[in-house]
């Protein structure tokens, strides 16, 4: 009976932090928890090929930490880490440049894409 109290008190506090956050911030919540639901059957796809992306729209007003989270949850399957300098460096130029964010974000697509293009490249040589 005690775990039943302690999933409604779960459930209540991600209720209340939902609601704390703006509109942007519920979106990327709910990706997420849409990619965490589908993270049972992730392995079962990855045996079978290469993930495919979850895209979610680009808002019109959006920062570059905004898009750098939407981006990292459409491309879950991606290692970040693998592209923390180019991202580090496409923030800085925002940040420390004052390159504009709508460019800086172009840019940031673009790296996303071409990083998923490779996945999907070394994806299909493992098949064969």
């Amino acid at each position: 009976m005690q775990k039943g109290i302690g999933v409604r008190n779960g459930e209540r506090e991600l209720i209340k932090l939902y609601r704390s956050l703006d509109q942007d911030d519920r979106n990327t919540l709910r990706a997420f928890g849409e990619f965490l639901a589908s993270r049972s059957t992730t392995s079962k796809q990855d045996e079978q090929g290469p993930l495919e992306p979850v895209p979610t729209p680009r808002p019109q007003e959006e920062s570059v930490v905004g898009a750098i989270k939407r981006l990292s949850l459409s491309y879950f399957m991606l290692d970040r880490s693998v592209m923390l300098n180019e991202t580090s460096s496409l923030m800085g130029a925002h940040v420390l440049q004052g390159r504009p964010a709508k460019e800086v974000i172009d840019d940031l697509e673009a790296l996303f894409v071409r990083h998923y293009a490779k996945y999907r490249e070394e994806k299909e040589q493992e098949e064969g």
